[in-house]
């Protein structure tokens, strides 16, 4: 008879706002979408709104004509993941695509490695599609320090958070009667409601791109304002609410 593995507990990570300070390739590409569409770039505050939602929505909220949300999305992805359009940020000199165009939160590498180090079971899991998620966790080391990367499907079937969660928990083999709790991690107001509606509590991550007051008024259970408080906080988490 096999014996039963033990319980885990899953962290489940958003990328961008919450590993990732990645607005300004987001934004970048963005107004470029909005250039080639012939539309007129929204503001600084709308823009950032971009980070978080899948595209076609923040586009469509964007009041984009729904016959052009295919060109937009695809114009979009072209300078986010094909074109080095844009100056990279972490080697002067150097031209990038939009997804290149980030930075990792300071302090995140030793959050992640703390939590391993409690025995965490780490799945980052993002509205952005999969196939630009795994070279961004590529590039700034992140692949190495979590157990899976999942994200949005590239022709948007699996686009909302709650999705994103499921195909995570399908590919890790997650079991609640087996024991295994899981707690979402992020910045925005789709991490908690994608929680929600797989039955998990989201703590919210106030160092990304929420608007104020975004995540209580989602639901999270708490917010933390600082790196240096995730690592702990998830213990606390698992200890006292698993």
């Amino acid at each position: 008879m096999t014996a039963s593995r033990p319980g885990r507990r899953v962290v489940l990570l958003d990328l961008d706002g919450t590993l990732t300070a990645s607005h300004p390739g987001i934004i970048a590409c963005v107004r470029k979408t909005f250039e080639e569409l012939g539309h007129p770039v929204p503001d600084e505050a709308e823009l950032r709104r971009f980070i978080g939602p899948s595209i076609g929505e923040s586009l469509r909220r964007n009041h984009v004509p729904e016959d052009e949300i295919e060109e937009g999305i695809r114009i979009y992805r072209h300078y986010y993941s094909d074109v080095p359009a844009f100056d990279d940020p972490n080697q002067p000199g150097g031209k990038v695509p939009g997804r290149l165009v980030n930075t990792v939160f300071p302090g995140i590498p030793d959050q992640l490695r703390m939590l391993r180090a409690d025995g965490c079971f780490l799945a980052v899991a993002t509205c952005k599609p999969e196939y630009q998620a795994l070279p961004v966790c590529d590039h700034f080391g992140l692949t190495d320090l979590v157990d899976g990367v999942y994200g949005a499907s590239k022709d948007s079937s699996r686009l909302d958070k709650e999705d994103v969660i499921a195909w995570a928990f399908s590919h890790i083999g997650f079991n609640s009667d087996d024991g295994d709790r899981a707690l979402m991690v992020g910045d925005r107001w789709t991490d908690a409601e994608g929680a929600a509606k797989m039955g998990l509590d989201c703590l919210g991550c106030g160092w990304g791109y929420a608007d104020e007051g975004e995540l209580l008024d989602h639901g999270c259970y708490r917010i933390i304002d600082r790196v240096d408080l995730l690592s702990g906080a998830v213990e606390e988490y698992f200890e006292g609410r698993g």
